[in-house]
């Protein structure tokens, strides 16, 4: 089994009692005011099945707890609550955001946590939360708020990281000649894949936030979870509170973004259209001596001052004096 560890804890602390999870479900039970705390990381679907037999868990449940890859939710059962979190990790290094999965099952003198992933490390969870006796008197549901504070508390640090990057991105498009330096692009590029990064963590806080006011049991929400533990529930809306921060933020992130996006790409135009402009103007003055040396490259025998001696340096000196003059112009235009 890859059960990472199994404990039973009674009164807020944890006691010994039989290896087996089997045996120390039936002992919690037995004494009424305890419950067993199993968790468990990417067990296969053979591995679960013990589980899922002395826990009666439901069989979507299950399906969901093994094939990973679902958006956070939460649903009540018959025998058991099923959560879905999905922590987040913020890599400095290359400036992405990854998620995990995060389930727990909740029942009668019961929670089965299941992790994906390098989330949220619930074993230094389980040891924090077993140093804090009055929140493991409230039973399981202390196990689902304590792992749903910490995954909570630690977008509010993700969407800190994203922040700076998002300021570095504007430093990067409205510095002076920071998006017309040659490398717009690559700028495009950047702000397009932090765009990815703020979808990533969408897809992690956004369906939390239906699950945590139902834990809170807030407005049109009132109604009580099953296996959930109502002196509980004050602290589920401070979960809820920080969660709507983090959503906030996560939407003020995603519409900056999009505007930098928007001026980027219309800085991008503007620098096109003046090098459109200014090799327009150079056209237009090569034309003109172009032009003029094509006349007198003709083979005519009556060309107007063809047999004067000053002809040639006059129409050298016409040129220059239009290609002055349309210098001149384009300059003063700002074209050039």
């Amino acid at each position: 089994m890859v059960i990472v560890d199994c404990g039973i804890y009674r009164n807020g602390h944890r006691t010994d009692g039989p290896s087996d999870f089997s045996d120390a479900l039936d002992a919690a039970r037995a004494v009424g005011d305890a419950f067993v705390w199993i968790g468990l990381h990417e067990p296969t679907e053979e591995e679960f099945t013990r589980v899922t037999d002395e826990f009666k868990l439901h069989p979507l449940a299950v399906e969901d707890a093994l094939k990973a890859h679902q958006r956070p939710k939460l649903e009540v059962y018959d025998d058991s609550l099923f959560v879905v979190l999905k922590p987040v990790h913020y890599e400095a290094d290359s400036d992405t955001v990854s998620s995990g999965e995060l389930m727990l099952f909740l029942g009668d003198s019961f929670v089965v946590t299941v992790r994906h992933g390098d989330g949220t490390p619930v074993a230094e969870l389980r040891k924090h939360l077993e140093e804090k006796p009055e929140m493991l008197r409230h039973g399981p549901t202390s196990v689902l708020y304590s792992i749903a504070d910490e995954v909570v508390d630690h977008y509010l640090v993700v969407a800190d990281e994203l922040q700076n990057d998002l300021e570095e991105l504007e430093t990067a498009v409205f510095s002076p000649g920071g998006s017309t330096s040659g490398t717009g692009a690559g700028t495009a590029s950047r702000i397009y894949n932090f765009k990815r990064q703020i979808l990533e963590f969408r897809r992690a806080t956004g369906p939390l936030a239906m699950p945590m006011l139902r834990l809170a049991g807030n407005g049109p929400f009132a109604a009580a979870v099953p296996f959930v533990d109502d002196a509980v529930r004050p602290f589920f809306r401070d979960v809820s509170d920080h969660l709507t921060r983090v959503n906030e933020s996560v939407e003020g992130l995603d519409r900056l973004v999009s505007d930098i996006l928007s001026a980027h790409l219309a800085q991008m135009g503007v620098r096109q259209n003046d090098d459109m402009r200014k090799i327009s103007a150079w056209a237009a003055m090569a034309a003109v001596p172009t032009m003029i040396a094509g006349i007198y490259g003709m083979n005519f025998d009556h060309m107007p001052e063809l047999h004067w001696v000053w002809s040639y340096p006059a129409v050298i000196g016409l040129m220059v004096a239009l290609e002055v003059l349309l210098y001149q112009q384009f300059k003063r235009r700002g074209w050039l």
